[in-house]
């Protein structure tokens, strides 16, 4: 029963619109049903599935690389994320990581480079990783300490990456290691890691609550060609903003998913389920939970689509992608909860399926940026748009 009238929003375009209702149609064909307990072979099985359909198109620039348009189109990343979510977080999941994973290599990556790994990626049959985290270096990107030691016509790697998705099963990373041109952050470059590379090891498998790849990476004496660093030495980090910038945004639609879907369950439950006489939608305090679930929905929604409308028109959107991760994942956390309460006992049984979205909510509130991290952003720009005013 899923509601789509924000795609009558004029933020989208009628191609928009029409990507939306298709992929809806095909989620509901292709991805009804458990994916099994095997959480690698589902992860690989969705990436081929979603390639295979032409899907991941969308998750790569360049029309003569495999992409939908020599662009990322931010709203339509938006929609295919929020319509995956709502059918399943894993298959959001999956598409998510092939553009997070390959999204430096669109914005850096040489020719050479592009044609290695975008029309892989976006077929389904490369599976990519975006290696940033750290044990000590999360929501402090600048804290790194993963090295690479320029020698010869190499980068030589050493440290550890952590939190990483689709760990243990991508065919490449792109890793982000300090390389010393500079202290802090204008000292780190980016490189890309082919899976089964001499002195990269797979150190542990992290297991979490809503199931997917996850892992700590080791590189020890790691020698990576230098043809295979992206962009220029020192640079990593403005490409890792960069690459972030690009998906910040399609984090806040995800979470949008599952809250709509989360609604949607708790509007079946409410009207179906006896009590008292009536149903349990006719009790006031109900329809309030519900009128608040609706309200924190598309307030989060107009922040999410404002952000991915103006990145599409070449806009700055560090602060609004921030707004609407914020607001998204929180709202979304709210959303569910409420209907967990709403169907009560059967709320917290494994398997059902506002047992299962509380469980993948959790995440989006840390990962990407966790919402602490995305308040100091917001609060950051609006201070140095005030000094610059104030500046003599």
């Amino acid at each position: 029963m899923a509601d789509t009238r924000y795609l009558d929003w004029p933020f989208f375009e009628p191609r928009h619109r029409a990507l939306a209702r298709e992929l809806d149609v095909w989620a509901a064909q292709h991805l009804a049903g458990d994916h099994g307990a095997d959480v690698d072979a589902a992860c690989r099985a969705l990436v081929r599935q979603l390639g295979a359909a032409g899907w991941l198109r969308h998750a790569v620039a360049g029309r003569a690389l495999g992409g939908i348009s020599d662009a990322i189109d931010t709203r339509a990343v938006c929609l295919l994320r929020e319509t995956l979510a709502r059918h399943s977080g894993l298959a959001d999941f999956a598409f998510a990581m092939q553009g997070l994973g390959s999204g430096a290599i669109s914005l850096a990556g040489t020719e050479a480079q592009k044609a290695r790994w975008l029309p892989a990626v976006a077929a389904g049959e490369a599976i990519a990783a975006f290696a940033l985290s750290e044990p000590d270096a999360g929501s402090d990107v600048a804290a790194l300490s993963c090295a690479a030691r320029a020698e010869g016509d190499a980068y030589v790697l050493d440290g550890e990456k952590t939190w990483i998705s689709n760990g243990g099963i991508a065919d490449f990373y792109v890793v982000f290691a300090r390389s010393g041109e500079a202290p802090g952050a204008r000292g780190i470059s980016a490189f890309i890691v082919e899976a089964g590379t001499p002195g990269f090891h797979i150190a542990e498998r992290i297991e979490v609550m809503a199931p997917h790849p996850l892992a700590r990476l080791r590189f020890e004496g790691c020698r990576v060609p230098a043809s295979q660093r992206l962009g220029a030495a020192g640079e990593g980090f403005k490409l890792a903003m960069r690459t972030l910038d690009v998906f910040r945004t399609s984090v806040a639609a995800a979470a949008l998913g599952f809250a709509r879907r989360a609604l949607d369950e708790a509007l079946t439950r409410a009207t179906t389920r006896p009590l008292f006489g009536g149903v349990l939608a006719d009790l006031q305090l109900t329809q309030s939970k519900l009128a608040q679930m609706a309200l924190t929905i598309e307030s989060a929604a107009l922040l999410t689509y404002r952000a991915a409308w103006q990145r599409d028109q070449g806009q700055n959107v560090t602060r609004e992608a921030a707004m609407a991760k914020l607001a998204a994942t929180e709202g979304a956390q709210q959303v569910i909860d409420a209907a967990v309460q709403l169907w009560g006992g059967l709320g917290v049984v494994s398997g059902v399926a506002v047992e299962r979205l509380y469980r993948e909510i959790r995440a989006l509130r840390i990962y990407e940026g966790a919402s602490e991290v995305q308040q100091l952003i917001i609060a950051r720009e609006l201070l140095r748009e005030v000094r610059a005013v104030q500046a003599p």
